[in-house]
């Protein structure tokens, strides 16, 4: 059953990766989600999703070492910065080549867990990978640090743990509105973000839930330069 549909989504996705130089003229399909670690999301689930969804650009959280197959079942771009010292890091896999090679950059960190962001340069655009702290003075000062380190055309996606508006100066908001976790499996809260400077939102929807403890968000970005 893995190889077929190993098999199945290789097949789908060739075509996809081929056209992908042509993303940024329809708008850039780019999926958000944390995948919960070891006890979340399989490789063959995050599969499974870009068969389904087709995007150009899928960030992941709390991906592990698994992950580092999807290349090899879906085709496409792949890079993955673990956090320090621990098992998981962020992640992402494009339809469309980097520009260099995605690296991670060290933000404001609390005292248990170390954080960086990952910055994704494309030739016309950049994106930040994040998934913050919960702090919510500690996970703002993250996001002035993370903006500070790219330049517009730009969006910042990702598990914010954040509570309430970003106040981050020359960003908007424009994910989704709709719950994305729920706290303490009962609260319903709106943690998964997307903030863009620079570019416009299409259209922003929550996935549907499974295999994690967060749904997925897919935002379509237009605004980058042809």
């Amino acid at each position: 059953m893995r190889r077929r549909l190993a098999g199945l989504v290789h097949f789908a996705r060739r075509r996809r990766i081929r056209d992908g130089a042509h993303a940024e003229s329809s708008g850039l399909k780019i999926i958000s989600w944390n995948l919960l670690r070891k006890v979340g999301a399989s490789v063959q689930d995050v599969a499974a999703l870009i068969d389904t969804e087709q995007p150009d650009i899928l960030l992941m959280q709390e991906a592990t070492a698994e992950i580092d197959l999807l290349p090899h079942m879906v085709g496409g771009h792949y890079a993955r910065c673990p956090l320090p010292g621990r098992i998981h890091g962020l992640a992402c896999w494009s339809t469309l080549p980097f520009a260099r090679t995605p690296r991670a950059c060290t933000i404001p960190s609390g005292v248990i867990v170390k954080r960086h962001a990952q910055i994704i340069d494309y030739n016309e655009f950049s994106l930040a990978n994040v998934h913050l702290s919960h702090g919510q003075m500690l996970n703002r000062r993250q996001l002035r640090r993370i903006a500070a380190l790219m330049s517009s055309p730009c969006a910042i996606l990702g598990d914010f743990n954040l509570v309430g508006p970003a106040m981050l100066p020359g960003f908007k908001d424009v994910g989704p509105r709709a719950p994305t976790h729920r706290m303490a499996d009962l609260v319903p809260i709106r943690i998964d973000r997307c903030l863009v400077e620079g570019m416009t939102c299409h259209e922003a929807r929550v996935l549907p839930v499974f295999a994690s403890d967060h749904q997925p968000i897919a935002v379509t970005l237009g605004g980058v330069p042809s």
